[in-house]
């Protein structure tokens, strides 16, 4: 097979992650083992807190750049895990272990990719980045280490999603709503109950529907998934909080989704963040139409990643299924990293931008 040996390499990197602890803001350990890896392999390693990159050799300003992007860090392991969770495992041609899956089989193909391809004259630059919070949304990851790149033209996103094509993201917003009451004794007929004065919003995000529904992505959504009121049972509560969890489309930004949100209900309501924003990349665009000529289908993706902090055209494509992200026995089929590899070349290698 002709990505063989690249896979095999993969392979034995991604064990060796498994094996390192790498939570959210405390990849470093992680970072430093893929550093000295990168300077091994004879590249040049960059390194700004828990991220790591590297240029193409040869990079020239004056050509496009391409992003090969995932992240190192995960979320803690779940209960019911058989395996333990940092020792990684083979059995039956899968690779067992935390990350495994989300997303450092993404990482290792990514990187044997890059090394593949600057092997052969390219008409545009590769960057490769290793960035660390993607899975706090951190602003010490992808979002600061933008800041220390040359321009990006295009950026592959590394996620599990079965090497198929996500040219769209949905974003999101998450708010903190507050109404306020006055208190009084339950018994007599005083105060002003803010439970029921939070009830008619509270309706409203669960009914009304944005106009603008995208082809990929649907409609807005709107979830109220938290509420807090009251101190005990026989006081009027005089406050009333609920959060209300909104995932974008691309026909809108967050902040257009905020502004409508606030003509409408009469509480008060404050985002802990607008930069989350949701992305599409045109279906014209070279690299989506080299991808559907390899059979890659393309999909409007309904899950967050780094493609959310990317001023510019991008893919979410990596090996493994967004399924077994977060789960107990997380792992990745050995036979998709290979794949992936491959179909990383195929999409690259000769493209003109």
């Amino acid at each position: 097979m002709k990505f063989q040996e690249e896979a095999n390499d993969a392979v034995a990197l991604l064990r060796q992650l498994i094996a390192i602890s790498s939570f959210s803001k405390d990849e470093k350990a992680v970072a430093d083992f893929i550093e000295r890896y990168i300077q091994i392999k004879g590249y040049v390693a960059v390194r700004k807190e828990n991220n790591v990159w590297l240029l193409s050799p040869g990079f020239d300003p004056a050509r496009p750049t391409v992003l090969l992007n995932s992240h190192i860090d995960t979320v803690k392991p779940v209960a019911g895990w058989v395996h333990d969770p940092f020792a990684p495992t083979i059995e039956n041609g899968k690779l067992f272990g935390l990350g495994s899956n989300d997303a450092g089989a993404s990482v290792v193909s990514l990187l044997h990719a890059f090394f593949y391809l600057t092997q052969q004259q390219q008409s545009y630059n590769l960057i490769f980045a290793a960035s660390a919070e993607e899975e706090i949304s951190g602003k010490n990851g992808i979002e600061s280490l933008l800041h220390e790149l040359p321009e990006i033209n295009f950026a592959i996103v590394g996620e599990p999603t079965g090497m198929n094509m996500a040219v769209a993201e949905k974003g999101l917003m998450v708010l903190d709503c507050v109404v306020l009451g006055q208190a009084g004794h339950a018994a007599r007929n005083e105060g002003d109950n803010a439970i029921y004065k939070a009830l008619p919003a509270i309706d409203w995000f669960r009914t009304f529907e944005f106009e603008r529904k995208s082809d990929l992505l649907g409609a807005v959504k709107m979830t109220v998934t938290q509420i807090n009121a009251g101190t005990q049972h026989n006081v009027i509560p005089d406050k009333c909080s609920f959060v209300v969890d909104v995932r974008s489309n691309e026909m809108y930004s967050n902040q257009e989704i905020l502004d409508e949100i606030r003509m409408h209900v009469s509480c008060d309501v404050q985002p802990r963040s607008t930069r989350l924003s949701s992305t599409a990349t045109p279906l014209a665009h070279a690299v989506v139409k080299r991808g559907q000529e390899l059979n890659r289908s393309v999909f409007g993706s309904p899950t967050l990643s780094d493609q959310a902090l990317m001023p510019f055209p991008s893919l979410k494509m990596g090996p493994g299924e967004s399924s077994r992200s977060h789960t107990a026995d997380e792992y990745i089929l050995l036979s998709e990293i290979e794949e992936a590899i491959e179909i990383y070349v195929q999409l690259l290698d000769g493209l003109l931008l």
